[in-house]
């Protein structure tokens, strides 16, 4: 098994920050939604304006809400208003990886979406074989 990414939320803007709260990371469930990502799933969280990188878990936030809150210890490693990258990741066997799909959610300034994308990055290299 090899591990790829899957879905990710690109330029996302932290809402609130939450260091009393026993940890994770709560993502507006429309938004976890368009990327595919499950709540309690594994993610990957890297702040675009200062570097920092974390591992949490997915809390599903209310629709519509527009909520990234950056919940526990994590919390002293963002600011408010920071640019995040949240990554999700899949353990593919061989046989699965020709078809595998990424979902990507790419956002404004306004922290409103941009744009989806959904792509097969291996199906070029495997249609040529």
């Amino acid at each position: 098994m090899k591990e790829f990414l899957h879905a990710k939320l690109h330029n996302v803007r932290i809402t609130e920050t939450n260091k009393e709260y026993e940890g994770s990371i709560t993502i507006d469930k429309r938004w976890l939604r368009a990327s595919r990502i499950k709540p309690y799933e594994k993610v990957i969280v890297a702040d675009v304006e200062n570097g920092a990188r974390f591992t949490t878990y997915v809390i599903e936030g209310e629709e519509g809400s527009g909520i990234i809150g950056i919940n526990g210890s994590a919390a002293n490693l963002v600011n408010k208003w920071d640019r995040v990258i949240i990554m999700a990741f899949k353990h593919l066997s061989d046989k699965d990886i020709e078809g595998h799909q990424v979902s990507k959610v790419i956002f404004n300034d306004s922290n409103e979406i941009k744009e989806t994308v959904v792509e097969s990055p291996f199906s070029s290299i495997f249609s040529n074989m």
